[in-house]
C-alpha cells in the first residue's frame, strides 16, 4: 500500500511540476542499482542450494526438464499471441513512415547504455567482478550456479560445509534486501515523477493505440492464459495476483523485475512450494521464461513493418517467430532488454529497417512496466506449475492463501 501511495504521489508530481519531477530520478536509480548490486549473488546461492538439497541428482535433472519445456511452451504462446493481436488490429497501418528519415542517434546510445558498447579486453577483464555485482551477468552466473550445485548434489553429506556457508550468504543477503525494500515507496515515486515530466502524456497519446493493445494483450494473457492453468491447478489466478500484489506494485514503480526477485522466493516458499524448487524455477525463468517480453517483440516487430508499410509474407513472420524462440531467452539481466532484444532481432532478419524500433522508443519506458508484470506472473504461476507437477507443493496450505477450487 505504502509503494502504491509512492506511485500516485510520484505521477502527481511528475503531472503538476515536471521540472521538479525530472531532478528526482537519482532517487530512484540508487534503489535498482543497489537491488541489483545483490541479484546475482542471491541467485547464485539460492540455485545452488536449490540442487543442493534436492540431494538426488535425477530429480534435479527432471524439475530442470520439466521447467524448460513449460517455459518453452508459454513463451511460444506468448509470442503467437501477440502476433495474431497485432495483425488483427493493425496498429502501425496508416502511419506511412519512411525509415530513412528517422532518426537513430538516441537509439544508438541506449542500445549502447544496454549492452556497455565495444571493450577492449583489459577494459572486459576489469569489469567482470563489477559486472556481476551489477546484474548484467545473470545467464553466466545462473550457468556456473547450477554447476556448483550438481557438484554439492553429487558430494551428499561431505557437502554439509559448503552448503551451510551458502545459506549464511543467502541470509545475510535476503536480510540486506529486507532493508532496502524498505526505501521502495521512495524509488517509485521517483521513478514515476521522472517518467511522466520527461515523456508526459503527449508520448502516451503518439502512439496510444499500441500501447493499449500491447496492455490489453498482456492482461489477456495473464487472466486468460495464466488463468486457465491456475483453474487447473485449483487455484483462482485473481488471489494469485492479489498475493504477488506488493511485487506488482514495486515493479509498477521502477520497471525492474529484479526488485521483486527476493520478496516473491520467499512467498513461493512460504505459501508451500518446496525451497529447493522454488530455488531452481524462479532464478531460472528470469531468464528463460519471459512472456511479457514475448507478447512484446511480436506485437512491436509487426508495428514497425505495418508503419514502415513493409508486407509480411507468412514465410516471414514464422522466420521472426523462429528468431525470437530464440532471442528472447536470458536477456533479463540486461537493463532495457526487451528494447535491445527486438533490435536485435531486427538486425538478424533483415527484413525490417532496425531504424524502425526508433518508433517505440518514446514509450519504450510504459511498455517496459508492463513486460516486466507479465514475466513476474508468468514465473509465479510456472513455479506453482512445477511444484504441482512434482508434488513438491503443500497444496492444502496453498489453498488456504491462494483460494483452491473444490476440485481435486
Amino acid at each position: 500500500m505504502v509503494v502504491l501511495v509512492g506511485v500516485v504521489t510520484g505521477v502527481l508530481l511528475g503531472w503538476r511540476a515536471p521540472a521538479l519531477g525530472a531532478k528526482v530520478k537519482p532517487l530512484a536509480d540508487i534503489f535498482v542499482t543497489v537491488i541489483k548490486v545483490f541479484i546475482c549473488p542471491i541467485v547464485f546461492c539460492t540455485v545452488a542450494l536449490g540442487i543442493a538439497s534436492m540431494g538426488d541428482l535425477k530429480r534435479v535433472g527432471r524439475v530442470g526438464i520439466k521447467a524448460l519445456v513449460w517455459f518453452e511452451l508459454m513463451t511460444t504462446i506468448a509470442l503467437v499471441l501477440g502476433l495474431v493481436v497485432s495483425r488483427t488490429l493493425k496498429p502501425g497501418s496508416g502511419m506511412h513512415v519512411d525509415a530513412s528519415k528517422l532518426d537513430t542517434s538516441k537509439l544508438d546510445k541506449v542500445i549502447h547504455g544496454a549492452t556497455g558498447g565495444a571493450r577492449n579486453t583489459l577494459d572486459t577483464a576489469l569489469d567482470v567482478l563489477a559486472g556481476i555485482f551489477s546484474g548484467h551477468y545473470m545467464l553466466q552466473t545462473l550457468g556456473v550456479a547450477l554447476v556448483l550445485g550438481f557438484v554439492l548434489a553429487g558430494m551428499g553429506r561431505r557437502a554439509a560445509p559448503f552448503v551451510s556457508v551458502f545459506e549464511r550468504l543467502a541470509g545475510w543477503m535476503f536480510f540486506g534486501i529486507g532493508a532496502v525494500m524498505l526505501y521502495a515507496p521512495v524509488a517509485a515515486f521517483a521513478a514515476m515523477a521522472f517518467t511522466i515530466s520527461t515523456q508526459g502524456v503527449a508520448a502516451i497519446g503518439s502512439l496510444l493505440l499500441v500501447m493499449v493493445a500491447f496492455y490489453a494483450t498482456a492482461l489477456a494473457f495473464v487472466l486468460l492464459v495464466l488463468g486457465l492453468v491456475t483453474h487447473l491447478l485449483g487455484f483462482s489466478i485473481l488471489r494469485v495476483l492479489r498475493f504477488i500484489g506488493d511485487e506488482l506494485l514495486l515493479i509498477l514503480g521502477t520497471s525492474s523485475s529484479e526488485s521483486a526477485l527476493p520478496s516473491l522466493m520467499r512467498k513461493l516458499e512460504e505459501v508451500g512450494v518446496q525451497p529447493g524448487v522454488v530455488r531452481l524455477v524462479v532464478p531460472t525463468g528470469y531468464s528463460f521464461n519471459l512472456d511479457g517480453t514475448c507478447i512484446y517483440l511480436t506485437m512491436a516487430t509487426s508495428f514497425i513493418a505495418q508503419a514502415l508499410d513493409i508486407s509480411l509474407s507468412l514465410p516471414n513472420e514464422l522466420e521472426i517467430l523462429g528468431v525470437l524462440l530464440l532471442t528472447s531467452k536470458g536477456a533479463a539481466g540486461v537493463t532495457g532488454s526487451g528494447f535491445v532484444t527486438l533490435a536485435a532481432t531486427l538486425s538478424s532478419v533483415g527484413t525490417i529497417p532496425v531504424a524502425g524500433v526508433t518508433l517505440l522508443l518514446g514509450i519504450d519506458r510504459f511498455m517496459s512496466e508492463a513486460r516486466a508484470l507479465t514475466n513476474v506472473c508468468g514465473n509465479t504461476v510456472a513455479t506453482l506449475v512445477i511444484g504441482r507437477w512434482e508434488r513438491a507443493i503443500d497444496m492444502e496450505k496453498a489453498g488456504r492463501v491462494l483460494g483452491r477450487q473444490s476440485r481435486q
